[in-house]
């Protein structure tokens, strides 16, 4: 009786595992800042953080006219670098992935 109790104690608990395994692992984000030297004028972050904003995965964008920048945090299991420099490409501005 009690072996049988402890065996479907064991089947519930690694029953459980693995969804809070791939939440875990789905939570990790990355944040990039990428060069924006395009922005002219003090509405053309508003543009660069909508494009950034549609691209799948992106959880968080942000542009600055003064520094000529826009900050991205996304998903990697959902969108790359290449895709972000895409997206302010399409709008208009040309990126680059600033080396820190």
């Amino acid at each position: 009786m009690i072996r049988t109790l402890l065996f479907s104690l064991l089947i519930s608990i690694s029953a459980m595992s693995p969804p809070f395994f791939s939440t875990a692992q789905a939570a990790e984000t990355k944040t990039v800042t990428l060069d924006v030297p395009g922005m002219t004028c003090k509405f053309c972050p508003i543009t660069i953080r909508k494009a950034l904003k549609k691209v799948p995965g992106v959880t968080d964008a942000s542009a600055d006219f003064d520094t000529k920048t826009a900050t991205v945090t996304f998903n990697p299991d959902k969108t790359r670098v290449e895709a972000l420099i895409k997206a302010t490409a399409d709008a208009g501005y040309k990126s680059t992935l600033r080396q820190e």
